[in-house]
Protein backbone atom coordinates (compact mmCIF):
# COMPACT_ATOMS: atom_id res chain seq x y z
CA UNK A 1 0.00 0.00 0.00
CA UNK A 2 1.00 3.39 -0.58
CA UNK A 3 1.07 5.02 2.66
CA UNK A 4 2.63 8.68 0.99
CA UNK A 5 -0.47 10.43 2.19
CA UNK A 6 -1.52 9.52 5.16
CA UNK A 7 2.62 10.10 6.20
CA UNK A 8 1.79 13.69 5.13
CA UNK A 9 -1.31 13.96 7.11
CA UNK A 10 -1.19 11.70 9.70
CA UNK A 11 -3.78 8.11 10.74
CA UNK A 12 -5.30 8.62 14.37
CA UNK A 13 -5.90 4.68 15.90
CA UNK A 14 -8.89 4.79 18.46
CA UNK A 15 -8.24 1.35 20.76
CA UNK A 16 -5.33 -0.12 19.85
CA UNK A 17 -6.45 -3.91 21.74
CA UNK A 18 -5.57 -6.90 19.68
CA UNK A 19 -7.24 -5.73 16.52
CA UNK A 20 -5.91 -2.21 16.44
CA UNK A 21 -2.73 -4.07 17.51
CA UNK A 22 -2.42 -6.42 15.24
CA UNK A 23 -3.27 -4.16 12.39
CA UNK A 24 -0.65 -0.85 13.43
CA UNK A 25 1.73 -4.23 13.20
CA UNK A 26 1.11 -4.96 9.48
CA UNK A 27 1.13 -1.20 8.80
CA UNK A 28 4.57 -0.61 10.53
CA UNK A 29 5.73 -3.49 8.63
CA UNK A 30 4.42 -2.34 5.68
CA UNK A 31 6.86 0.71 5.73
CA UNK A 32 4.31 3.29 7.11
CA UNK A 33 6.07 5.84 9.34
CA UNK A 34 5.26 5.18 12.94
CA UNK A 35 5.46 8.88 13.38
CA UNK A 36 2.57 9.28 11.13
CA UNK A 37 0.39 7.54 13.74
CA UNK A 38 -1.51 8.84 16.92
CA UNK A 39 -2.75 6.06 18.77
CA UNK A 40 -5.61 6.97 21.58
CA UNK A 41 -6.18 4.62 24.19
CA UNK A 42 -6.22 4.51 27.47
CA UNK A 43 -3.60 1.70 28.57
CA UNK A 44 -1.54 1.25 25.51
CA UNK A 45 0.63 -2.11 25.87
CA UNK A 46 4.38 -2.22 26.37
CA UNK A 47 4.44 -3.45 22.62
CA UNK A 48 2.58 -0.04 21.37
CA UNK A 49 4.94 1.99 23.37
CA UNK A 50 8.12 0.25 22.04
CA UNK A 51 6.79 0.80 18.20
CA UNK A 52 7.35 4.93 18.44
CA UNK A 53 4.28 6.11 17.16
CA UNK A 54 2.44 8.84 19.02
CA UNK A 55 0.56 7.74 22.04
CA UNK A 56 -2.06 9.97 23.81
CA UNK A 57 -0.69 13.12 21.80
CA UNK A 58 -2.19 16.15 20.27
CA UNK A 59 -4.23 14.64 16.98
CA UNK A 60 -3.57 16.13 13.63
CA UNK A 61 -5.23 19.00 12.04
CA UNK A 62 -7.09 17.14 9.12
CA UNK A 63 -5.63 13.14 9.77
CA UNK A 64 -6.40 11.23 6.10
CA UNK A 65 -7.98 8.50 8.32
CA UNK A 66 -9.32 8.08 11.94
CA UNK A 67 -9.94 4.42 12.06
CA UNK A 68 -11.96 3.16 15.45
CA UNK A 69 -10.99 0.20 17.02
CA UNK A 70 -12.58 0.52 20.27
CA UNK A 71 -15.96 -1.88 21.70
CA UNK A 72 -19.13 -0.99 19.88
CA UNK A 73 -20.15 -0.07 23.42
CA UNK A 74 -17.66 2.69 24.35
CA UNK A 75 -18.36 4.21 20.87
CA UNK A 76 -20.90 6.67 22.19
CA UNK A 77 -18.21 8.20 24.79
CA UNK A 78 -15.61 7.79 22.64
CA UNK A 79 -16.53 8.90 19.17
CA UNK A 80 -17.57 12.54 19.90
CA UNK A 81 -14.17 13.24 21.11
CA UNK A 82 -13.69 13.00 17.09
CA UNK A 83 -16.65 14.75 15.53
CA UNK A 84 -14.19 17.85 14.90
CA UNK A 85 -12.38 15.66 12.20
CA UNK A 86 -16.06 15.13 10.52
CA UNK A 87 -17.81 16.72 7.77
CA UNK A 88 -13.92 17.27 5.91
CA UNK A 89 -11.70 15.18 4.14
CA UNK A 90 -10.91 12.22 6.71
CA UNK A 91 -12.03 9.03 6.26
CA UNK A 92 -13.35 7.60 8.95
CA UNK A 93 -12.90 3.52 8.94
CA UNK A 94 -14.70 1.28 11.81
CA UNK A 95 -14.01 -2.34 13.11
CA UNK A 96 -16.55 -1.76 15.37
CA UNK A 97 -19.69 -4.57 15.55
CA UNK A 98 -23.48 -3.61 14.98
CA UNK A 99 -23.33 0.43 14.36
CA UNK A 100 -24.55 1.60 11.70
CA UNK A 101 -23.36 4.29 9.22
CA UNK A 102 -26.30 6.04 10.19
CA UNK A 103 -25.49 5.97 13.70
CA UNK A 104 -21.95 7.50 12.63
CA UNK A 105 -23.30 10.16 10.59
CA UNK A 106 -25.01 11.20 13.47
CA UNK A 107 -22.26 12.07 15.63
CA UNK A 108 -19.94 13.12 12.78
CA UNK A 109 -22.06 14.11 10.62
CA UNK A 110 -23.61 13.42 7.27
CA UNK A 111 -21.08 14.75 5.01
CA UNK A 112 -18.25 12.75 6.51
CA UNK A 113 -17.02 9.59 4.60
CA UNK A 114 -18.07 6.67 7.01
CA UNK A 115 -16.64 3.24 5.73
CA UNK A 116 -17.61 0.28 8.09
CA UNK A 117 -15.56 -3.17 8.28
CA UNK A 118 -16.54 -6.18 9.61
CA UNK A 119 -12.85 -8.14 10.53
CA UNK A 120 -13.05 -11.27 12.38
CA UNK A 121 -10.77 -12.74 15.12
CA UNK A 122 -8.45 -14.57 12.79
CA UNK A 123 -7.62 -11.07 11.85
CA UNK A 124 -5.41 -11.31 15.10
CA UNK A 125 -3.08 -13.21 13.39
CA UNK A 126 -2.94 -12.06 9.89
CA UNK A 127 -5.35 -14.78 8.54
CA UNK A 128 -8.94 -12.97 8.85
CA UNK A 129 -11.51 -11.89 6.23
CA UNK A 130 -12.96 -8.17 6.73
CA UNK A 131 -16.31 -6.97 4.61
CA UNK A 132 -16.59 -3.32 3.79
CA UNK A 133 -19.20 -0.86 3.15
CA UNK A 134 -19.38 2.72 2.44
CA UNK A 135 -21.62 5.64 2.96
CA UNK A 136 -23.00 7.67 0.38
CA UNK A 137 -20.18 10.24 0.84
CA UNK A 138 -17.46 7.86 0.23
CA UNK A 139 -14.98 7.33 -2.92
CA UNK A 140 -13.59 4.70 -4.42
CA UNK A 141 -10.56 5.63 -3.62
CA UNK A 142 -11.51 6.04 -0.26
CA UNK A 143 -12.38 2.24 -0.52
CA UNK A 144 -9.38 1.21 -1.81
CA UNK A 145 -8.08 3.00 1.17
CA UNK A 146 -9.80 0.92 3.62
CA UNK A 147 -8.85 -1.97 1.70
CA UNK A 148 -5.18 -1.47 1.88
CA UNK A 149 -5.27 -1.06 5.80
CA UNK A 150 -7.24 -3.79 6.29
CA UNK A 151 -5.40 -5.98 4.19
CA UNK A 152 -2.77 -6.33 6.97
CA UNK A 153 -5.09 -8.46 9.21
CA UNK A 154 -6.47 -10.65 6.22
CA UNK A 155 -8.42 -10.67 2.82
CA UNK A 156 -10.74 -7.73 2.03
CA UNK A 157 -14.27 -8.17 0.27
CA UNK A 158 -16.83 -5.23 -0.46
CA UNK A 159 -20.47 -5.66 -0.02
CA UNK A 160 -23.01 -4.44 -2.72
CA UNK A 161 -24.67 -2.53 0.39
CA UNK A 162 -24.87 -2.03 4.04
CA UNK A 163 -27.82 -4.19 4.55
CA UNK A 164 -25.71 -7.12 3.79
CA UNK A 165 -23.53 -6.55 6.96
CA UNK A 166 -25.74 -8.64 9.65
CA UNK A 167 -25.48 -11.73 7.07
CA UNK A 168 -21.84 -11.18 6.63
CA UNK A 169 -21.57 -11.03 10.83
CA UNK A 170 -23.52 -14.06 10.99
CA UNK A 171 -21.18 -16.03 8.56
CA UNK A 172 -17.49 -14.78 8.98
CA UNK A 173 -18.15 -12.21 12.03
CA UNK A 174 -19.67 -14.96 14.12
CA UNK A 175 -18.46 -17.67 12.32
CA UNK A 176 -15.02 -18.21 13.75
CA UNK A 177 -17.18 -19.58 17.16
CA UNK A 178 -19.34 -22.16 15.30
CA UNK A 179 -15.59 -23.61 14.05
CA UNK A 180 -14.20 -23.66 17.66
CA UNK A 181 -17.31 -25.37 18.93
CA UNK A 182 -17.03 -28.26 16.16
CA UNK A 183 -13.45 -28.56 17.34
CA UNK A 184 -14.95 -28.85 20.96
CA UNK A 185 -17.25 -31.38 20.32
CA UNK A 186 -15.29 -33.55 17.41
CA UNK A 187 -12.58 -33.89 20.32
CA UNK A 188 -15.57 -34.81 22.85
CA UNK A 189 -16.65 -37.53 20.30
CA UNK A 190 -13.55 -38.60 19.89
CA UNK A 191 -13.13 -39.54 23.88
CA UNK A 192 -16.78 -41.48 23.55
CA UNK A 193 -14.87 -43.72 20.94
CA UNK A 194 -12.40 -44.06 23.22
CA UNK A 195 -9.45 -41.47 23.18
CA UNK A 196 -7.77 -39.88 25.04
CA UNK A 197 -8.79 -36.22 26.15
CA UNK A 198 -5.07 -34.80 25.17
CA UNK A 199 -5.04 -36.53 21.65
CA UNK A 200 -8.80 -36.40 20.82
CA UNK A 201 -8.21 -32.55 20.75
CA UNK A 202 -4.52 -32.38 19.12
CA UNK A 203 -6.56 -34.88 16.23
CA UNK A 204 -9.46 -32.44 16.25
CA UNK A 205 -7.81 -29.13 15.57
CA UNK A 206 -5.14 -30.30 12.88
CA UNK A 207 -7.98 -31.75 11.25
CA UNK A 208 -10.39 -28.79 11.50
CA UNK A 209 -7.04 -26.36 9.99
CA UNK A 210 -5.62 -28.77 7.67
CA UNK A 211 -8.84 -29.38 5.76
CA UNK A 212 -9.85 -25.55 6.23
CA UNK A 213 -6.37 -24.46 4.58
CA UNK A 214 -7.00 -27.10 2.12
CA UNK A 215 -10.15 -25.74 1.40
CA UNK A 216 -8.96 -22.31 0.52
CA UNK A 217 -5.59 -23.29 -1.51
CA UNK A 218 -7.35 -26.07 -3.86
CA UNK A 219 -8.71 -24.91 -6.91
CA UNK A 220 -11.97 -27.57 -6.16
CA UNK A 221 -14.96 -25.90 -4.24
CA UNK A 222 -15.59 -28.03 -0.62
CA UNK A 223 -18.30 -29.84 -2.25
CA UNK A 224 -15.95 -31.46 -4.42
CA UNK A 225 -13.31 -31.67 -1.98
CA UNK A 226 -15.67 -33.68 0.12
CA UNK A 227 -16.52 -35.86 -2.83
CA UNK A 228 -13.09 -36.85 -3.07
CA UNK A 229 -12.44 -38.00 0.73
CA UNK A 230 -15.94 -40.08 0.70
CA UNK A 231 -15.68 -43.67 -0.34
CA UNK A 232 -18.64 -45.06 -1.30
CA UNK A 233 -19.86 -47.05 1.60
CA UNK A 234 -16.89 -46.43 3.70
CA UNK A 235 -16.83 -44.67 7.16
CA UNK A 236 -17.01 -41.24 5.99
CA UNK A 237 -20.36 -41.95 4.02
CA UNK A 238 -21.82 -43.45 7.09
CA UNK A 239 -20.93 -40.13 8.97
CA UNK A 240 -22.06 -37.69 6.01
CA UNK A 241 -25.19 -39.94 6.32
CA UNK A 242 -25.72 -38.25 9.72
CA UNK A 243 -24.52 -35.16 9.13
CA UNK A 244 -25.99 -34.24 5.72
CA UNK A 245 -29.33 -35.39 7.26
CA UNK A 246 -31.88 -32.44 5.96
CA UNK A 247 -34.29 -32.55 9.04
CA UNK A 248 -31.40 -32.89 12.01
CA UNK A 249 -27.67 -32.15 10.58
CA UNK A 250 -25.46 -29.78 9.03
CA UNK A 251 -27.94 -27.86 6.80
CA UNK A 252 -30.81 -27.10 8.95
CA UNK A 253 -28.77 -26.83 11.98
CA UNK A 254 -26.59 -23.91 10.15
CA UNK A 255 -29.08 -22.38 8.71
CA UNK A 256 -30.86 -21.53 11.81
CA UNK A 257 -27.47 -20.74 13.66
CA UNK A 258 -27.04 -18.37 10.95
CA UNK A 259 -30.31 -17.13 10.73
CA UNK A 260 -30.49 -16.27 14.91
CA UNK A 261 -27.11 -14.52 14.32
CA UNK A 262 -28.47 -12.11 11.72
CA UNK A 263 -31.57 -11.36 13.13
CA UNK A 264 -29.67 -10.62 16.25
CA UNK A 265 -27.44 -8.23 14.39
CA UNK A 266 -30.79 -6.77 12.96
CA UNK A 267 -31.74 -5.96 16.39
CA UNK A 268 -28.61 -4.63 17.81
CA UNK A 269 -27.95 -2.09 15.28
CA UNK A 270 -31.74 -1.05 15.28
Amino acid sequence: MDFSDISERGLVLLGCGKMGSAMLAGWLKGGLDPQSVTVIAPRPSDWVKSTGVRINAPLPAAPAVVLLAVKPQKMGEALPQLAALGNGHTLFLSVAAGLTLAKYEAILGEKTPIVRAMPNTPSAIGRGITAICGNAMTQDADLRIAEGLLGAIGQVVRLESEGQMDAVTAVSGSGPAYVFHLIETLAAAGVSQGLPAELAMTLAKATVGGAGQLAEDSPEDPAQLRVNVTSPGGTTAAALAVLMDEAQGFPALLERAVKAAADRGRELGA
